[in-house]
């Protein structure tokens, strides 16, 4: 049984300290540390819980370490735990810096240890369920909208919101990116609170990318537009929708749905629901990093992927600095 210890229990830091009790065959939850001291009283109390008084003396209990800390000091908690040959799982976005993250990827090497990125949609039931339908897009547009809550705005939008959905689709778009281009702008913080992004892949695929934390309402949506397929993510609502267009026509269906493209050219219109299990996205990806250990197999979203989207993201937001500054 892996020993499991969290550190940060502020918000996010409490949703992973439940899931990780309601995972009792893949971890044994030995406590969390919190550098307040009367949030980790109330949450040691609440949940009765023992909150270790050190990071130190928690990760000498443990064999598996995830942090949930505020990004600023994902790194310095990565490195402490990686030097003590502990098993890392580590909140999006994964350093502050790429930098970092190339550091981690080096210590995590030399340790011997898995690590795993907390890139969470990745495990929402309903991309699962439709990441089997996405076969070489060619246009993804997304929207993720959120309303304002201090909570995040440490970090520019691009950080906190939009690398959710850049981690999506570099994970489903299998080529080098060619170009990017965004703007943004800061409207209620000292960072960009609304961001646009349009990321150009050398196969021709094109994806722009919409974030906000100040809207008036809040949306998760992705569109991926293939040959022959429509795919439609909401993230929020966890459904998803497949429209699907095949060269085999069946004239003998008065209810089939059938495109005359001209030229006697035919194609047939098939709308699908894929079936969403009913899963905590973050419990399953806490779940299958337990797997990954237990099998030494690779792990869903590694450092790697956590890499290459907070590059993308910073690639991203120098855009937009830059932008502004030809404005001013």
């Amino acid at each position: 049984m892996l020993k499991v210890g969290v550190l940060g229990a502020g918000h996010l830091g409490k949703i992973h300290l439940k899931c990780l009790s309601n995972l009792p065959d893949n971890y044994e939850l030995v406590g969390f540390f919190d550098a307040n001291t009367e949030v980790a009283q109330a949450v040691a109390q609440e949940m009765n819980l023992k909150s270790f008084p050190t990071i130190q003396e928690l990760i000498d209990a443990v064999d598996v370490v995830d942090i949930v800390t505020p990004t600023l000091n994902h790194f310095d908690c990565a490195t402490i735990a990686l030097k003590n040959c502990k098993h890392i799982f580590i909140e999006k976005p994964i350093t502050e810096t790429p930098d970092q993250a190339k550091q981690l990827m080096k210590l995590t090497e030399e340790a011997g240890v898995l690590a795993q990125v907390g890139h969470v949609e990745r495990f929402n039931p309903a991309f699962v369920a439709t990441a089997k339908f996405i076969d070489n897009p060619m246009f993804i547009e997304t929207h993720r909208l959120a309303e304002f809550n201090p909570r995040g705005t440490d970090v520019p939008v691009v950080l906190d919101l939009m690398i959710h959905d850049i981690d999506v689709v570099l994970s489903s778009v299998k080529s080098n990116i060619k170009k990017i281009s965004a703007s943004g702008v800061a409207v209620v913080s000292d960072t960009p609170d609304i961001a646009s992004a349009r990321i150009e892949f050398d196969n021709g695929c094109v994806a722009n990318l919409t974030a906000s934390r100040i809207s008036l309402k809040n949306m998760r949506k992705t569109r991926i537009f293939q040959k022959d397929a429509y795919i439609t993510i909401d993230f929020l609502d966890k459904t998803s929708e497949l429209v699907r267009m095949k060269n085999e026509v069946d004239e003998s269906d008065p209810f089939a749905m059938i495109m005359d493209l001209g030229n006697g050219k035919k194609k047939q219109i098939y709308f699908e629901q894929p079936e969403a299990l009913k899963t905590n996205a973050i419990q399953e990806e806490l779940r299958s990093f337990s797997e990954a250990i237990n099998k030494k197999a690779p792990v869903n979203v590694s450092l790697e992927d956590g890499y290459r989207a907070l590059d993308v993201a910073h690639q991203i937001l120098e855009k937009i600095n830059f932008n502004l500054k030809v404005i001013a």
